[in-house]
């Protein structure tokens, strides 16, 4: 299992070198206009599906235009982060390389990972504090044949923090799947749903082996703190 730390971040086993090497960033942003701002469940969901759609992309491998910033940015520390957009702002980033993901009521768009002081400007003026959003209604219960990653119950994160957090989620689910596997998950179009169990249950999720995101502490939450349990079909009851 591939356990994950820090703040917006996601990481392999510690090295030397992933603490020593250029650090880079993976920008989501999600659209939030004033009048019609996003379900809070959806947004979760949705940037989860982003990231997994640039790991899956084409131009992400090989000789893609992408591939030499999504090996810097996968041999490092995995670092996520999330800002918002309205009106011009989300024009405007739409229009920069990328991917943009739409779910039943919010928009996400993410792009090739930059280096942490290398925003593009775009981008770089874009808020990334106090993104906040609600559920209108209680989700719906959950597909458990499918893809779930669990939110703990225990931590309080702003739906901008969450989405980095559910996205750290699907990529360490990602990373434990065979090739096989992911391309059957990317034929599907990533089904998945984001949800919050119970406290009895989460305990049983976090003990169970599968792939846990954790978190340093720098923003929001204590350090250490179990924030996501990646939970797919074919990582259930291990390999």
């Amino acid at each position: 299992m591939k356990p994950g730390t820090l703040e917006n971040q996601a990481e392999r086993p510690e090295t030397a070198f992933r603490h020593e090497a250029r650090q880079f960033v993976l920008p989501l942003v999600v659209r939030i206009e004033k009048t019609a701002p996003p379900a809070r469940t959806d947004a979760l969901e949705t940037a989860a599906r982003a990231v997994l759609r640039i790991l899956a992309d084409e131009r992400s491998h090989g000789d893609g235009e992408w591939a030499g910033a999504m090996r810097d940015w996968q041999d490092a520390r995995i670092r996520k982060v999330v800002r918002r957009a309205r009106g011009a702002e989300w024009r405007k980033a739409s229009e920069l390389p990328g991917v943009t993901v739409t779910g039943r009521t919010a928009e996400v768009r993410v792009f090739p990972p930059v280096p942490l002081d290398g925003w593009p400007r775009e981008l770089a003026k874009l808020q990334v504090s106090g993104t906040d959003l609600d559920d209108p209604e209680p989700a719906a219960a959950p597909d458990l044949s499918g893809p779930v990653l669990w939110m703990s119950p225990a931590v309080e994160m702003s739906a901008g923090k969450a989405m980095a957090q559910s996205g750290h989620g699907a990529q360490l689910a990602w990373w434990e799947l065979t090739d096989e596997e992911r391309a059957a998950w990317a034929e599907a179009g990533f089904p998945l749903s984001v949800r919050t169990p119970g406290a009895e249950r989460w305990r049983e999720l976090a003990a169970s082996g599968l792939p846990v995101v954790r978190d340093a502490g720098f923003t929001e939450i204590a350090p250490g703190s179990a924030t996501v349990v990646a939970d797919h079909p074919a990582l259930r009851g291990g390999r």
